[in-house]
């Protein structure tokens, strides 16, 4: 089973390249972040030309997540729980069977930047991600197989970017998050990418500016994290680089994911 994730950043301003990529490398889910569209004006019909069925969570102009499956989506939830008052699009959940009585539950999710420093953004930030690891807490009761990708916005540690000193004053590199990002690890989840690959220059991120992606100055920060029952069905994680090449491309680009069926 192929599963994908990827800060499309705008579905319809990528929209032919995604579709592109969806048919050629076929994923059986894409987790989808940054579709800056809500749900009723979502370009749905050629994705499901595709065989895709989508479970949308969007606003207009920013955030928005998505699951596309293969196969059928049930129990969807539709953002974080734990505080009613935040209306950010930022995570989708569902489950899929996967056949012979079994399923895995996956979630897309795309946490706050939390720049500038110092501001109520930061605290957002460590806020949602605290959230998400109480949430985490109580899926992980469940002893099922739990896929969580997105862009989480941090980078974990020094080898995850290409010159770390330049990211000290960023909120994606301060103490606080990676800390938060060390204990869900420390609840039983594994980093996939640094299960199947533990080297440096492993990248998913290259900013439009100072031409980054031609220097290959780039981050890790979106990731997969998964449940134990999910890391034993584990065949491997890569990062599909080349794609960040594409005319009008994302500045992020897919990581994909194989389990076993």
């Amino acid at each position: 089973m192929r599963i994908a994730t990827w800060n499309i950043n705008g579905v319809k301003a990528r929209l032919d390249t995604l579709l592109g990529w969806l048919a050629a490398v076929r994923p059986d889910v894409a987790l989808l972040q940054e579709t800056k569209s809500p749900d009723d004006a979502f370009p749905t019909a050629p994705f499901e030309d595709l065989g895709y069925n989508l479970a949308l969570h969007g606003q207009k102009g920013f955030n928005g997540v998505a699951i596309l499956s293969k196969l059928p989506l049930e129990d969807v939830t539709r953002g974080l729980p734990g505080d009613p008052d935040d209306d950010q699009c930022r995570f989708i959940e569902a489950v899929i069977s996967v056949g012979r009585g079994a399923a895995i539950r996956v979630a897309s999710l795309y946490l706050p930047n939390g720049n500038p420093l110092g501001s109520d953004k930061f605290d957002y930030k460590l806020a949602w991600t605290e959230r998400l690891e109480s949430l985490i807490r109580d899926r992980l009761r469940l002893e099922e197989a739990l896929v969580l990708g997105g862009d989480y916005n941090i980078i974990p540690e020094p080898r995850d970017a290409r010159f770390p000193e330049n990211w000290s004053a960023d909120a994606l590199f301060r103490p606080q998050p990676r800390m938060q990002w060390r204990r869900l690890l420390s609840l039983g989840l594994t980093d996939a990418v640094r299960a199947a690959a533990p080297l440096s220059d492993l990248y998913t991120f290259w900013d439009y500016q100072a031409g980054a992606w031609q220097k290959n100055n780039g981050i890790r920060i979106d990731h997969f994290l998964l449940s134990p029952q999910a890391a034993d069905r584990m065949v491997g994680v890569s990062i599909d680089k080349g794609i960040r090449a594409a005319e009008k491309p994302s500045d992020h680009v897919p990581v994909i994911l194989e389990l076993e069926a």
